[in-house]
């Protein structure tokens, strides 16, 4: 049961074995609850943040426009998909990309009907294809489908 968990997380955002090894260690070093801080640290990842906002389809779609260089933080363009996003960090597509058809997609709000409604710590600007991170992600507030208890349990042992 632990280890199907595990893998559901794991499969949610799309994350290597060895990265969410990472990311139990951080969030075991965190104040508080491991598995909320856990999930907390996996959803301040650019990739999950480009997801939310609704800027791309899947997790995967969400990679590939960071990889490729079409999100920008604050001005700068970031090319890796576990950047942490800090409070008050603006998201966006470069203006160059903005014209091209993935992103005219998701201005016009077509992967609303996929997606699940955008979270109360994102304030995005879905016609300007930007958002920012208003806040740290509770728990409860993040659709993700996992026991994160069991996966703690996990790589507890």
């Amino acid at each position: 049961m632990r280890l199907r968990e595990k893998q559901r997380l794991r499969a949610q955002y799309m994350l290597r074995e060895k990265q969410l090894a990472r990311a139990y260690e951080d969030a075991r070093k965190d104040s508080g609850l491991t598995g909320e801080a856990l999930v907390e640290n996996l959803e301040t990842r650019l990739d999950a943040l480009v997801l939310r906002a609704g800027l791309a389809r899947t997790i995967l779609q969400a990679r590939q426009a960071v990889v490729h260089r079409h999100i920008l933080v604050n001005g700068k363009i970031v090319d890796r998909p576990s950047f942490k996003v800090k409070e008050g960090q603006t998201i966006q597509v470069k203006p160059k990309s903005q014209a091209t058809t993935p992103f005219q997609v998701a201005a016009a709000g077509a992967h609303r009907d996929v997606l699940p409604a955008v979270p109360g710590y994102l304030d995005v600007q879905l016609e300007k294809l930007s958002a920012t991170l208003v806040r740290r992600p509770k728990r409860s507030e993040v659709p993700v489908q996992c026991e994160v208890q069991l996966v703690v349990e996990y790589y507890a042992r």
